[in-house]
Formats: structure tokens, C-alpha cells, sequence
């Protein structure tokens, strides 16, 4: 069984900081064949993917909207953990952030139907 979960949320003033951490159990498929991406969805909107990276830590993507301001890194010890560091927040990056697991040949892509195990969110708020 496959666990992800998603931790680090919270409150916070605009132009501040977050780092986001996703644990997983386990990669479900061969090394370098999983992405672990987040993805956000707030009240009334569309989930939005936000930045996606290989097992193997390379091959990121992010979406125009956090493009410099967020980067992702995986934990030196542990491939099953990765960071979202956050910096610049605003308040249109309210909402409740997500991670999860898709399986890709090649570069990881940002669009959630391609993502097969998912975990619980959490929350970020960002106030003006």
C-alpha cells in the first residue's frame, strides 16, 4: 500500500515563507519512472498543479504561477521525502496544497489525472 502525505501548511503574511514536506511509504513503480508532484486547489477553483519532480531529483516543473518563488528539493537521506520551499507567498496562494504520485517515462507533467496515489492536504494561508 502506498502512503502520501502532505505536512508544513499554515499561516502566514504575504511575502513571507513555507516549506511544504511530502513523505511517501514507497514509490509504486520503477526508479526514475515516478513523479511526485503538488498540486492546490482553494474554494471554488480548480485544482492547479504547482511543480512536479522525478524520483531520480531531476526533472522539475513548475507552473507559471510559482516560477521563482517556489523550489522543490528531495531530502538527502531519503528519496521518499520532498520539499516544496515557498518564498514570496501571496494571497492568491491560499488554498489547500496537495502531493501525489504519477507515473511518467520522460519529463513529469502537471496535470492531476495522471497522478495515481494521492494524500491527505494541507492547509496554506497567506494573508495580505
Amino acid at each position: 500500500q502506498v502512503q502520501v502525505m502532505a505536512s508544513g501548511g499554515g499561516s502566514v503574511q504575504a511575502g513571507g515563507s513555507l516549506r511544504l514536506t511530502c513523505a511517501v511509504s514507497r514509490y509504486p513503480f520503477s526508479y526514475s519512472r515516478n513523479c511526485l508532484g503538488w498540486f492546490r486547489q482553494s474554494p471554488g477553483k480548480e485544482r492547479e498543479g504547482v511543480a512536479t519532480m522525478h524520483d531520480d531529483d531531476r526533472h522539475t516543473s513548475y507552473s507559471d504561477s510559482v516560477k521563482g518563488r517556489f523550489a522543490l528539493a528531495q531530502d538527502s537521506a531519503k528519496s521518499t521525502v520532498q520539499y516544496l520551499q515557498m518564498n514570496d507567498l501571496k494571497p492568491e496562494d491560499t488554498a489547500m496544497y496537495y502531493c501525489a504520485i504519477g507515473y511518467f517515462v520522460g519529463v513529469c507533467r502537471l496535470l492531476s489525472e495522471e497522478y495515481n496515489y494521492w494524500g491527505t492536504g494541507t492547509q496554506v494561508t497567506v494573508t495580505a
